[in-house]
């Protein structure tokens, strides 16, 4: 019952979507304006606000976040390959399962999660810095990449799509607040609160845009595919199995961050893989219903995972 009440505003949000696209109230084609406004303002104003004034010394333990990283990699070469027995062979397709298998939803579900459990949500910043740092970046530059306007030689592609990619707002505030924090720059208050009112939009306007997608197109569950299920089960129970395995036995991890890090790694899929397919125009159904059958299994698994990390570690 807490779990559910935390998630209520979740619900609330993703909900009020659905219903006002299934009355046509709202067109169900504005989600793609809804969820462009995440995306390229709200998202960023929220990670900039949150990593400028994290303490970033305190949040790291490199042998656990190394151990994550591990973990993550074996992941994406698991993912990568089971989507590619599933017959999917354009590289934006396969990096979206990859994200859908792998990257895992911190600031909307952890973050309430973690408060709910341990009062604290600091263990999550550093997977959330990692993902938007690294995976994001890596699966912002295929999906520039193989965007249909790019022309030219592949290293000319690739340059531009990297560049594209370090150049999207989400990139930008991440590491403008590490620069300014490590630099101990102090901005003016009016900066911060200004920034933390537009994040505080981000995940509220992002569930409305997801709701007004599937309130327009349905969503049953009788009609999920064997991929969907797969993607599922791996986000859900093979990654996080995987995260403690790496974590533990490869690098010696133990007590509260191995419990932590195999907690993160039991979220859902993040709401980005609904921005990003939309935004790309990528499996945009496919990530939708992921992104809501995911949170929906991980939200049925956390007493089990809670129970087992405690037992495990």
């Amino acid at each position: 019952m807490a779990a559910l009440e935390k998630l209520a505003p979740v619900l609330l949000a993703f909900g009020c979507g659905v219903l006002l696209a299934r009355r046509r109230t709202v067109p169900a084609d504005s989600s793609k304006v809804f969820a462009d406004y995440a995306f390229l303002f709200a998202v960023p104003c929220f990670l900039f606000g949150n990593i400028y004034g994290s303490d970033l010394a305190a949040l790291f333990d490199w042998r656990a976040i190394t151990g994550y990283a591990a973990a993550t990699g074996a992941a994406i070469v698991l993912a990568g390959g089971l989507a590619r027995a599933f017959g999917v062979r354009d590289p934006r397709g396969v990096a979206l399962r990859v994200m859908a298998a792998v990257q895992v939803n911190t600031a909307y579900f952890a973050v309430p999660v973690f408060i709910m459990l341990f009062g604290n949500a600091a263990p999550v910043f550093p997977v959330l810095l990692f993902q938007v740092c690294v995976l994001s970046l890596v699966i912002i530059s295929i999906m520039e990449l193989g965007r249909p306007e790019r022309a030219g030689s592949p290293g000319r592609r690739l340059g531009a799509a990297v560049g594209a990619s370090l150049a999207t707002p989400v990139v930008i505030a991440c590491n403008a607040g590490i620069v300014l924090n490590l630099l101990d720059v102090r901005l003016p208050q009016v900066v911060l609160d200004s920034s933390a009112f537009v994040g505080q939009s981000a995940s509220p306007v992002a569930l409305f845009a997801l709701g007004l997608h599937l309130g327009g197109t349905g969503l049953k569950l009788r009609e999920t595919t064997v991929e969907e299920i797969w993607l599922i089960a791996f986000k859900c129970v093979a990654f996080p199995l995987l995260t403690f395995a790496v974590c533990r036995y490869g690098l010696g991890v133990d007590g509260a961050w191995l419990d932590h890090l195999v907690l993160i790694a039991a979220m859902p899929a993040p709401q980005n893989l609904f921005i990003f397919a939309q935004r790309y125009d990528v499996s945009v159904d496919m990530s939708a219903a992921l992104v809501v059958k995911s949170s929906v299994v991980a939200l049925l698994l956390l007493p089990l995972w809670t129970q087992w990390v405690a037992y495990a570690g």
